[in-house]
């Protein structure tokens, strides 16, 4: 077999094995060294083997851990619209944004956070409208539905006006979204929300916290919500999450320059001459 396919042929067989259940999702794979004895290769060989299985969701690498297995912890892909929905899985009002439904309560994987800190992030502070290093209220959550690995990670950050409206935004509520109708109940009615969509490679932060290899892409979503009551952002909210887990689903709109054909188009192929 060529040595640049080895590595290809020894990911197939490690996969197989995946999906063959010798390893339990969460489970440790073997070590490298173990891996290159059983399949008589070197372990630049078996890394290269690895690397593929990590890129294709399989396995990723946790650091003091090892390579960890993920195939099976995973569901299928969520659809993301673009529908707000109001949240009726608990009794506190609040709001479920795409990619969850609103029937339902997503569980925290780390401490949440809810802060006054400075707000470094040029693009998000010129989203929000503040200076740059302006204290903001930061809100960090890592959530993703019961019995799942970690879905997203979510950072918002509220203009310090919206703070002294709603003091209790810094609260951690049962609802989710909850802390969205604080702010349209103390004079922002009705926020109005868009959406920044663009693919990156994840920090080895993100990676560890939605548990997925650093060769993974993520969809970041940066969400700009505006107050009803005047007219200016109120709350900006960065969504981080790992590609394999969402798809997003966009209804198209004709232009006015593509509403109707031209009348020679619409008139249809004309009739071939007979050449008199």
């Amino acid at each position: 077999m060529a040595v640049h396919s080895r590595y290809l042929d020894i990911a197939a067989q490690i996969r197989a094995r995946i999906e063959a259940g010798e390893w339990e999702p969460g489970a440790r794979l073997p070590r490298l060294d173990d891996f290159a004895k059983q399949y008589d290769a070197n372990r630049d060989t078996i890394g290269r083997a690895i690397g593929v299985l990590e890129a294709e969701g399989f396995v990723w690498a946790v650091q003091g851990r090892g390579i960890i297995v993920r195939h099976g912890m995973m569901r299928l892909r969520r659809p993301r619209g673009n529908l707000v929905k109001r949240n009726v899985a608990t009794d506190n009002p609040g709001y479920s944004f795409p990619s969850a439904s609103g029937q339902e309560v997503w569980k925290h994987h780390v401490p949440r956070v809810a802060s006054v800190e400075p707000l470094t992030n040029p693009r998000i502070a010129k989203l929000l409208g503040v200076p740059v290093g302006t204290p903001c209220m930061r809100r960090f959550r890592v959530t993703g539905p019961e019995s799942e690995p970690p879905f997203q990670i979510n950072i918002s950050w509220i203009h310090p006006r919206g703070v002294e409206d709603a003091p209790e935004v810094d609260s951690a509520a049962p609802g989710p979204g909850d802390w969205l109708y604080r702010l349209e109940k103390a004079g922002h009615w009705p926020i109005s929300w868009m959406e920044i969509h663009r693919a990156r490679m994840p920090t080895k932060d993100e990676a560890a916290l939605l548990e997925i290899p650093t060769s993974l892409p993520v969809l970041e979503i940066v969400r700009v919500g505006t107050s009803g009551g005047d007219g200016q952002p109120i709350e900006v909210t960065e969504y981080i999450v790992a590609s394999d887990r969402v798809e997003t689903v966009h209804v198209l709109h004709r232009d006015e320059s593509a509403q109707e054909p031209w009348p020679d188009v619409a008139a249809g192929p004309s009739e071939p001459e007979t050449g008199r």
